[in-house]
């Protein structure tokens, strides 16, 4: 009997057969090894013990599916889900939850009204990006409640190097927004000759450079995509409905 995991990565391998949202992602290296049922078989393991997931298993490949690979024009890497339950649903920095919008997603607000989008106070869900092509992609596609960082030595963080790869190679132009240490790490894996490769510290108030504000990644990554024929995006956070 299969756990809820390994379901959940069935039937995010089932939708590209499907013609559904997601196609394309099913060829990195992760998903043909059998490394990926190795990751939710651990995830699996924990969840029998009575550890309770963050994002929820049919959350968890919601930035693939989201986002195609044949529509990615700008990529950005976060670490791992919110740990609180229900605040997270499967996209980087994006938040669902009740109470106030975490520290790092505030800074990230800050600088997209910076740069002129409308942002709706206390919104934070940001699936209005990964639909028009951004890849809000976490290191570590899982954690537990109360529990951040829990997953991030399962094995997750080859699709991480796996997505950004693939990216690189296939899509003709993206711009590549990298906050922070580790997501600055993978800036080797892009082709800088037709991407384009941003870099600053990460948006936490932890971040004691504070580097991030300030940093016109979002004006600048639209301008480039625009003068490259992509299209920028339209980093505005409505609110609900």
């Amino acid at each position: 009997m299969t756990g809820p995991m390994r379901r959940a990565l069935a039937a995010f391998r089932e939708r590209p057969r499907q013609g559904a949202r997601g196609a394309g992602w099913a060829a990195p290296p992760l998903f043909r090894d059998g490394a990926a049922e190795g990751v939710c078989d651990a995830i699996d393991a924990r969840l029998a013990g009575g550890a309770a997931l963050v994002p929820p298993p049919d959350d968890v490949f919601a930035a693939l599916t989201l986002t195609p690979l044949a529509r990615v024009r700008v990529v950005v890497l976060g670490q791992d889900p919110y740990p609180t339950a229900g605040d997270a649903h499967g996209l980087a920095f994006s938040y669902v939850g009740g109470r106030r919008l975490p520290p790092s997603l505030k800074t990230i607000l800050a600088e997209c009204v910076a740069g002129g989008a409308s942002v709706t106070p206390g919104c934070g869900d940001l699936t209005g990006w990964a639909r028009q092509g951004v890849l809000l992609l976490n290191t570590a596609l899982t954690a537990e409640a109360g529990q951040a960082g829990a997953h991030l030595r399962l094995g997750w963080a080859r699709l991480a190097d796996d997505a950004v790869a693939a990216v690189s190679a296939q899509r003709p132009r993206v711009a590549f927004l990298l906050w922070g240490d580790k997501a600055r790490a993978r800036a080797a894996l892009v082709d800088r000759t037709k991407h384009l490769v941003l870099e600053t510290g990460h948006p936490s108030p932890l971040n004691r450079r504070r580097d991030f504000p300030g940093c016109g990644h979002f004006a600048t990554a639209n301008a480039w995509l625009e003068e490259h024929g992509v299209g920028g995006v339209d980093w505005s956070v409505p609110g609900p409905g």
